[in-house]
């Protein structure tokens, strides 16, 4: 593709003192591929310098140079011994996705795109939604925080949302496979680092606003502005593809003010008041599942679903809202939801000849682990277990406001680490402990625990795969055991290193020792 063509999709993000006479007048080279890492570039390649959190892409135009860029996007004046095309910019960010979508053939046009935001639950309701549209026989792609999948292939997504490039070659990738449906996990990251640009989304979801990632966002005000842009910015009229609509959880008051304030498409409000477009009646909740009559707005219909605990019946909600959206018969989205059994790591049950009652889910924020806690002490009477911790180099906040939840909620809890990245992990469990110790100031050594406990407790063991084992062993049969915090992960991030981890084969490994 010639640089003029991605200069004119970029249009709207070129310093005003750029020379475009510069590029159009001998430096017009054709494109062969972009990139925003310079070890990456390939000859005939275009090099965007994104500025990042930890280093700025601006030291490593020379680099990029030498490996054969033909052109590069900048930020800032750079000095060049070459005689390329040096293109200037307000916003590498920017103009890395918008040159991506170009290149690319903007794909999200030729796709009827489905993006679901909030804190909580967008991975469950972008399984339901996918299991809906399987039943429909159409063709769907999921790009979400456990992996990209699409055509009965998987594949490793390192980000929720990924960065703007992979994204607008993913959805590429997904056009050449016949795809028509995309469903897409959207992080507050995702929309603030600007890596949708260049797609339209037909259909927006919001689940809830609770507190996370302020160690990017600094507070809830610009996590919660970062949120809103999925609806004000990308969710627009103007998409060929058909009018657009939002669907959104008006449980949650930040999903009540959103749909409000909406007045360029339509809205379907799901949640538990009558009034919604979308609402349940005659639930039951138990720990095999939900049972409830899902009223719409184009007839009713039963669900038993094997998800369990009342905050998934607001996934479901979302997820019906979602059919609703795209016309799907009411059979099809009964069906799809019934027949859909389990999220990896998302209170996926670890199977226990002995009685107890052991999941694994990747509650780390404060209003998730509270919502898994109080779902399993409602469907379960046994004493209920709590092993967690939380990951470093995050939000500090949430940890004594985690600790103090999983204290009061539980009957007794082990501190553990997460992922403690570069952080000391003693000084992460500590934040987490002066919470839990404002509920519950009896703390118990590993030793003491051995003996059995016959009232609220914590202990601490910093050792995850120690703790994991010390909550299973602590357990009778009847008592539930969370493992909370990583999920699907399948691996501990400690210092700068990767290492291999998976909470469900050490509760397995645990289980099998007693």
């Amino acid at each position: 593709m010639k640089l003029s063509l991605l200069t004119d999709a970029i249009d709207s993000v070129l310093d005003a003192a750029y020379e475009r006479s510069r590029l159009l007048g001998g430096l017009d080279p054709e494109v062969a591929s972009i990139h925003y890492r310079s070890d990456k570039v390939t000859p005939g390649g275009l090099f965007v310098a994104v500025r990042g959190q930890r280093t700025d892409g601006h030291r490593y135009v020379s680099d990029a140079i030498a490996r054969g860029a033909v052109a590069v996007i900048v930020e800032q004046e750079v000095s060049t011994d070459s005689n390329i095309s040096v293109i200037r910019v307000r916003d590498a960010r920017k103009a890395l996705a918008l040159a991506a979508a170009r290149f690319y053939d903007t794909p999200s046009d030729k796709l009827v795109m489905i993006g679901i935001t909030g804190t909580n639950g967008k991975t469950t309701i972008a399984y339901l939604i996918e299991q809906i549209l399987d039943h429909e026989n159409i063709p769907t792609g999921v790009i979400g925080t456990i992996n990209y999948r699409y055509d009965g292939k998987t594949f490793d997504n390192p980000l929720t949302t990924p960065e703007a490039l992979e994204l607008q070659q993913i959805l590429a990738e997904m056009v050449a496979a016949g795809v028509t449906h995309v469903v897409m996990e959207v992080s507050s990251h995702g929309i603030e680092l600007d890596r949708l640009r260049g797609c339209l989304f037909d259909i927006a979801v919001f689940t809830n606003l609770t507190q996370d990632h302020l160690d990017f966002h600094h507070d809830m005000a610009a996590y919660w502005k970062a949120k809103k842009r999925l609806f004000t910015e990308y969710l627009h009229p103007k998409t060929a593809k058909g009018k657009p609509c939002a669907v959104i959880n008006v449980k949650d008051q930040k999903g009540h003010e959103l749909a409000a304030m909406i007045n360029h498409c339509p809205v379907i409000r799901v949640g538990e008041d009558p009034k919604c477009a979308v609402f349940p009646e005659n639930t039951g909740f138990d720990e095999t599942g939900i049972q409830a009559e899902i009223q719409t707005t184009d007839g009713s219909f039963s669900i038993s679903s094997k998800l369990v605990g009342r905050f998934n019946l607001e996934n479901i909600l979302c997820a019906a809202g979602v059919g609703i959206a795209l016309g799907l018969p009411l059979d099809g989205i009964k069906t799809g939801i019934d027949t859909f059994s389990t999220i990896p790591g998302r209170l996926e049950r670890i199977s226990d000849v002995s009685g107890r009652f052991v999941f694994v889910d990747y509650a780390h924020t404060p209003n998730a682990l509270e919502n898994v806690l109080e779902t399993l002490r409602e469907v379960n009477a046994g004493r209920l277990v709590c092993v967690f911790g939380c990951g470093g180099d995050r939000d500090t906040d949430k940890r004594p406001k985690m600790g103090e939840i999983a204290g009061r909620l539980s009957d007794l809890v082990v501190i553990t680490s997460d992922n403690p990245r570069t952080e000391p992990p003693l000084k992460i469990i500590e934040a987490i402990r002066i919470g839990t110790h404002r509920v519950v100031p009896r703390q118990l050594s590993a030793e003491e625990l051995e003996g059995g406990w016959s009232s609220p407790a914590y202990v601490v063991e910093p050792d995850r795969q120690k703790a994991i084992y010390l909550g299973i062993q602590a357990a009778k049969p009847g008592d539930t055991v969370l493992i909370a915090g990583k999920g699907h992960e399948t691996y501990q991030i400690v210092g700068t290193e990767i290492l291999p981890f998976d909470d469900r084969k050490i509760a397995e490994q645990g289980l099998s020792l007693n």
